[in-house]
């Protein structure tokens, strides 16, 4: 007998429900259904307590005679399988639920979630602006084409292409033009796009910060390219090392605007020497902006591409300014890229949902992002006032730097102190990162341990619990 899906149609707690029954097998209809009943039960994709739809429901659905389920159903609640009350309906008994296997090895145990998070990287997805998006999501549904539930264009949809390029002409000096701009599903995919298009064209070596996060290395490195480290000072990357025949025809990687994670931007000299650089030799720069909204004590420092369009492929992201699990992303890219980045994404790329880009696009061009933006932004100095002055107040040994922009510090320990004091917050359950693992090298004797606090990640009622973790857990004056 064939395989038999039953729907169940009539009212009650089993109206609606689909499931399959397989009626093959020895015995006949009532022996096969039976078995495949109780089948069901036992494997639990009947739960104790669901409601099975009436006897001449189901008959209906499988094709059968009601007094053969009705037969069946009856077995089933003699043997214990179900239940039957006037008015209730027949139910999984909630007896013959399943036993979990007993354990025959001890559990594996897992680290305990911090109670307070200071990890960087990670805005405060509590403030995420849920009213407001939403009314974006339904003017973008109530105007949005019927092209946007077909498959999603790889370069991004038109709307939030357009949007972008004048919010980022008007707010990050960014040269945009809709049609050189591609929407990622975070920055990590572009990176890896670029980077594969990058090693296609000859490119061997990728230029990147001394210190900077290790899975975008790692990105760098599986598309084929080797990474080398620049080192980095109070003026932020020494792009001289840039210079010579070995380095023509690199790439580089940087975050100009804020460096990550020291947080010094780089000198005016220095980014007019990594442009010259670029357009003497024909390099290409990757311009990380992953945070250049926040700027709390003077303007916004302007990107790098506006410099160099050509020369200069611009990363942006909504992770930082609204929430990482939007996963929207996008590049703006030199017009010789554009048509070889795309060829790569059409080859199998995941793209960020349509419902979401017309949403962002309405979210841009309403005003409503720039006002979140700017509601952030003093949520953000806030916390950052407050972290230098509890510092200075109980932790006064203590250096801070890296505060002027960002979502982020950088505490200064003394030498050979970092790694216990990752060890005591683990113990406090605060989540911290040290300075140390975002090298790209393993430091010298003379470099200073440190940590990356995160002041923009835990939520307005967990900071100020999050800070008296972080006190007790520093080093005291020597």
């Amino acid at each position: 007998m064939e395989k038999t899906r039953a729907t169940s149609g009539g009212a009650g707690d089993g109206a609606g429900v689909d499931f399959h029954l397989d009626l093959s097998g020895p015995g006949g209809v009532r022996a096969s259904l039976i078995r495949a009943l109780r089948e069901a039960v036992r494997s639990g994709r009947l739960a104790p307590g669901s409601r099975l739809p009436a006897s001449r429901t189901l008959a209906a659905d499988l094709g059968l005679a009601r007094n053969t389920v009705a037969d069946a159903y009856g077995e089933l609640v003699a043997e214990g399988w179900l239940t039957a009350r006037q008015g209730s309906g027949t139910r999984v008994a909630r007896r013959a639920a399943a036993r979990a296997p007993e354990r025959r090895t001890p559990p594996v145990r897992t680290p305990r979630r911090p109670a307070y998070n200071l990890r960087p990287g990670t805005a405060d997805v509590s403030a995420f602006p849920r009213a407001a998006w939403l009314a974006a999501a339904r003017r973008a549904m109530a105007a949005a084409p019927n092209d946007a539930f077909g498959h999603v264009d790889e370069q991004g949809r038109i709307e939030l292409r357009t949007a972008l390029a004048g919010y980022l002409a008007r707010a990050r000096g960014v040269h945009a033009d809709p049609e050189r701009i591609v929407v990622c599903a975070g920055f990590m995919q572009g990176l890896g796009l670029v980077g594969r298009v990058l090693r296609e064209r000859g490119i061997r070596e990728m230029g990147v910060e001394e210190y900077g996060l290790w899975f975008h290395r790692e990105t760098l490195e599986r598309a084929g390219l080797r990474c080398l480290p620049m080192p980095l000072d109070g003026h932020g990357a020494d792009v001289s090392v840039l210079e010579g025949g070995k380095a023509d025809g690199r790439s580089v990687l940087m975050t100009p605007a804020h460096q990550f994670p020291t947080g010094v931007p780089l000198h005016p000299d220095r980014r007019a020497a990594v442009v010259d650089w670029a357009a003497r030799t024909g390099g290409t720069i990757l311009e990380d902006d992953y945070d250049g909204e926040f700027r709390y004590d003077r303007q916004p420092v302007g990107c790098l591409q506006g410099l160099s369009p050509e020369r200069i492929v611009y990363f942006g992201t909504a992770s930082k300014a609204l929430a990482p699990g939007l996963r929207l992303a996008w590049m703006v890219l030199p017009e010789h890229l554009t048509g070889e980045v795309l060829a790569h994404k059409r080859a199998g790329e995941w793209s960020s949902g349509a419902l979401e880009q017309l949403t962002l696009a309405e979210f841009i061009t309403s005003g409503a992002y720039d006002r979140h933006v700017r509601a952030m932004r003093l949520r953000y100095r806030r916390r950052r006032d407050r972290l230098v002055e509890v510092l200075a107040e109980r932790a006064p040994h203590i250096k801070v730097t890296g505060i002027a922009a960002g979502l982020h510090a950088v505490l200064e320990l003394p030498p050979g102190t970092e790694h216990p004091t990752l060890q005591a917050a683990a113990w406090e359950g605060l989540a911290l990162e040290g300075l140390s693992r975002l090298r790209c090298t393993p430091p010298p004797a003379s470099v200073s341990d440190g940590l990356i606090v995160g002041y923009g990640t835990p939520p307005d009622h967990a900071f100020p619990g999050a800070l008296e973790a972080l006190l007790r857990v520093l080093p005291p004056a020597e």
